[in-house]
């Protein structure tokens, strides 16, 4: 029996679900997620994961943002974006699912903190639920019958993170929310092809203006800087975690000529790509720049 408070090692799966069983969860540890070791350069995430830090202290690195760590620690991550953790001896229990795990469930991964340190009472919960999908997840590993507790294990342990502070107070949302959240989707779908907010203001059927006021309303950046700054992103996510050549990336990105991709990553980050691929395997506190974080990333303040 697994005491709530801590997690058993043994109860720990590797992390790549079987082949053709892409939705299925699995329960490893932080190292599984580790391309090489000693997490020598981040690791382009292919998945959805919940991280729950059990041991050690140090940070989370997740898309160029380090996040603090200790036990307690909550982060949840998605697919695309790019994760390092750094700090001796840090320890943690990851849950990973795919995109059609919870197809059909009454639950919002998206409503989940980025990151939280829980505490109290909280804590106890989420660690005694994390502790019963793994136990499960190892002891009915293969089963197809078991696949149906898992997943509701899995939309039961996301309901309650996502209920974490929701009593707490919010400010009310702009009126403008709504449109920057449809633009931001939108952006999330067609940034490789098209940077131009004309293209994106016919796809909403709105104007440009409309998607400036409700840009500037909701970051204090323009609807162009919020697309430029989601390219950059990308562009710093494969430079960082991949081989993949630049001028492949800039094509990938909307860029057939390698000189303008140069010209526009040093706008937006600083350094020309190749001094920004350079530097990758160098922590936050030494790194020469890091791009700044999508319009809608929480800042690392306990809740996102």
């Amino acid at each position: 029996m697994v005491t709530p408070g801590q997690l058993s090692p043994t109860t720990r799966t590797d992390l790549s679900p079987a082949e053709g069983d892409a939705d299925d969860i699995t329960i490893g540890a932080l190292g599984d997620l580790a391309a090489e070791p000693g997490w020598r350069r981040p690791v382009l995430l292919d998945a959805d994961l919940l991280i729950l830090v059990t041991g050690g202290h140090g940070s989370a690195e997740l898309d160029f943002r380090a996040l603090p760590c200790r036990p307690g620690t909550l982060l949840r991550a998605r697919p695309g974006q790019v994760l390092r953790c750094l700090g001796a001896h840090l320890d943690a229990t990851v849950v990973r699912w795919g995109a059609g795990t919870l197809r059909g469930l009454d639950v919002d991964p998206d409503a989940v903190p980025t990151y939280r340190q829980l505490a109290g009472e909280d804590e106890d919960a989420v660690i005694g639920e994390v502790t019963q999908l793994a136990v499960d997840a190892d002891r009915h590993r293969g089963v197809p019958a078991a696949r149906a507790l898992l997943r509701h294990q899995l939309a039961v342990l996301l309901l309650r993170l996502s209920l974490l502070g929701a009593a707490e107070e919010r400010p009310a949302p702009r009126p403008e929310s709504e449109t920057f959240h449809r633009l931001c989707r939108e952006v999330e779908r067609g940034y490789q092809h098209t940077r131009r907010v004309e293209d994106y203001a016919a796809q909403l059927g709105c104007s440009v203006r409309t998607l400036t006021r409700a840009c500037l309303a909701v970051t204090g950046r323009s609807a162009k800087q919020v697309i430029d700054e989601r390219v950059a992103l990308q562009a710093s996510r494969l430079l960082a975690a991949t081989d993949e050549p630049i001028a492949r990336i800039g094509r990938r990105l909307g860029f057939p000529e390698p000189t303008n991709f140069g010209r526009f990553f040093t706008r937006e980050v600083g350094v020309s790509p190749g001094a920004f691929r350079a530097v990758r395997e160098q922590p936050l506190p030494v790194r020469m720049v890091r791009p700044r974080p999508p319009a809608d990333a929480p800042v690392p303040n306990g809740r996102a």
